[in-house]
């Protein structure tokens, strides 16, 4: 009986222990306030840290993470004192250090696909100038390692980024161009705008685009004198060719795309991605890539709400966890077009009409407004978040009246409902985007890019001034986001961050200096800003305590050069929670 009792009290003692030993290991594993030598940890000190909390600049000497999370953030003495001995140490070296910065708005999937295809994107950004050069470009492509790719797996030659108004021709490229690269292979040119495109006489001939076909709802085929289409197409008139042809992307294609596209976000500081547009498609080809771990930065899709046979992704859907660093976190809707492209939906004519059209031309709507109040409804009676592509003030308008209707209706609190792009927001349209509670992605890299045609041909002075108004916006307490809607711009964040700061034109026009905004403003609409508009503020956007060890590092701090040099800032490199995805040194 001694003896019994005496392993009796071993085994007891020893299953105690253990216990202890399994839980704290637990805990450890849970926990961001373990024992610093139980877990990975980098200590960054010695350069401008940024930490982006607070409504004024906020520094701090330190940060430390630990397993993917900040766990501190202060002064260099105190984490020296309780991290230099179990952390690897990086000297900034007078470097900068800010947030990863979210993605107001893009297409992830595209952006892969529009840096395998030709490259027609006009300076700096590209070769293309001229017509000329368009086709020559493209001539030199399809005989490239990555032009035999694709015509290998669709049977065409595509190119991307072509743009009208920064042709010396102020025009697009006809289909009898195009015929030069090819008689025999169809050929489709997507515009820089992404919502026009054209192809040459082989691919009209094999889309059934004649002289006697119909324009398809919400889009145009433009035409020749006689009405037989010259190949320019205008919204559906091209989606309708494009996303199919999209679809027939294989493993090998899509998986490629996936990694261009992540090459390009993370070494622009990107680290938190939306898709914004995803077709059917698309969604299974993102599945795939998250069940098969394709994925090390966030991708947030939010499918295509108008695309036939739609239906909400079950399996990853979530407003602001990942599953594989994947989700589906809304829906999208696009209720008109571009302005660049003179298809955006206006309240008043266009400056410039373009070929072709009469009168007072204010551009189209891509569907009425039954239509898009029953999206809105759907969306605000599942909960889900919506954004919308809208353009045009008569888009917003359109957009703005059908949620108000749905509010009304099902007064779905926290929506975090977006205007996507919003170039031409109105004044006395900013207090309904308040009163409404909507969020605001605006799109000054316009600015930059298409300022001058702003002025010269799109809208004229003075509404080109007022595209994207970020200040009054800002001022009017709404959240605001810059983006670059890549491919649109590849996503170029300072870029982006220099024309939200100054609205500087090609031809260094200041446009609309009145709606410029401060370099910590702009700062915050990459940052927690953006957080926000994904609801993730809790753990991304800033630098603080508990959140994603998502950091960028950048040669300049942007708050103490002139704001006119942001441009120039390189990222020098991305860590996504706490590793190394990207680094300048190592490219």
């Amino acid at each position: 009986m001694k003896r019994k009792g005496i392993l009796i009290a071993y085994l007891s003692t020893f299953l105690l222990l253990f216990s202890c030993k399994d839980s704290t290991k637990k805990s450890g594993s849970q926990n961001a306030k373990a024992e610093p030598y139980q877990l990975r940890q980098t200590l960054y000190y010695g350069g401008n840290i940024i930490t982006m909390e607070g409504d004024q600049p906020q520094y701090a000497e330190a940060v430390v993470q630990r397993e993917g999370k900040i766990v501190f953030v202060g002064s260099k003495e105190e984490a020296f004192n309780q991290f230099k001995e179990k952390a690897d140490e990086v000297d900034l070296q007078g470097k900068t250090m800010v947030p990863a910065f979210v993605d107001g708005h893009g297409h992830f999937y595209n952006t892969g696909f529009a840096s395998i295809v030709a490259n027609l994107l006009p300076p700096p950004d590209g070769p293309c100038g001229s017509i000329q050069e368009v086709v020559d470009a493209t001539n030199k492509w399809k005989e490239t390692e990555d032009g035999k790719f694709v015509l290998n797996k669709f049977g065409w030659i595509i190119g991307h980024g072509y743009d009208d108004s920064q042709l010396t021709e102020k025009d697009h490229p006809k289909a009898t161009d195009l015929d030069k690269i090819s008689e025999d292979i169809p050929v489709l040119l997507i515009h820089q705008s992404e919502h026009l495109g054209v192809m040459n006489s082989k691919a009209l001939e094999l889309s059934g685009y004649t002289k006697d076909a119909k324009d398809p709802e919400g889009g145009h085929l433009r035409r020749n004198p006689d009405g037989s289409p010259n190949g320019v197409l205008e919204e559906k008139a091209m989606y309708n060719i494009l996303f199919p042809l999209l679809g027939k992307a294989d493993e090998e294609f899509a998986m490629k795309c996936i990694e261009k596209s992540q090459e390009q976000y993370a070494q622009n500081g990107y680290l938190t991605i939306q898709d914004g547009r995803t077709t059917a498609a698309q969604s299974k080809i993102l599945n795939k890539a998250a069940t098969k771990g394709k994925f090390y930065l966030d991708i947030i899709s939010y499918p295509d709400i108008d695309e036939q046979g739609f239906t909400m992704d079950e399996e990853y859907y979530n407003k602001n966890q990942y599953k594989n660093h994947y989700r589906v976190g809304g829906v999208k809707l696009t209720l008109d077009g571009s302005p660049q492209g003179k298809t955006a939906w206006l309240t008043q004519c266009y400056h410039v009409n373009p070929v072709g059209k009469d009168g007072c031309y204010k551009g189209f709507p891509i569907m009425n407004d039954e239509k898009a109040k029953q999206y809105v409804d759907q969306a605000f009676q599942n909960q889900w978040q919506i954004i919308c592509h809208t353009n045009g003030d008569a888009a917003i308008d359109q957009y703005l009246m059908a949620i108000a209707d749905a509010e009304e209706k099902y007064g779905y609190p926290d929506h975090r409902t977006t205007i996507i792009h919003g170039q031409t927001l109105r004044k006395d349209q900013i207090p309904m985007v308040k009163e409404l509670d909507v969020y605001c992605s605006l799109f000054p890299t316009h600015t930059f890019y298409w300022g001058d045609w702003h002025r010269e041909s799109v809208l004229g002075e003075p509404r080109a001034d007022y595209i994207s108004p970020c200040r009054d916006v800002i001022d009017a307490g709404i959240n605001l986001t810059s983006h670059h809607d890549a491919p649109v711009i590849f996503p170029n964040s300072m870029r982006v961050y220099d024309a939200t700061v100054n609205r500087v034109t090609r031809t260094g026009y200041v446009l609309g200096p009145d709606q410029r905004v401060t370099p910590y403003e702009g700062l915050k609409t990459l940052t927690i800003w953006g957080a926000k508009q994904n609801f993730e503020e809790n753990t991304k956007g800033s630098i603080s305590e508990g959140k994603l060890a998502d950091l960028v590092i950048l040669d300049k701090n942007p708050l103490k050069i002139d704001p006119m040099d942001i441009h120039n800032i390189q990222v020098l490199e991305s860590i996504k929670e706490g590793k190394t995805v990207y680094s300048k040194e190592k490219k």
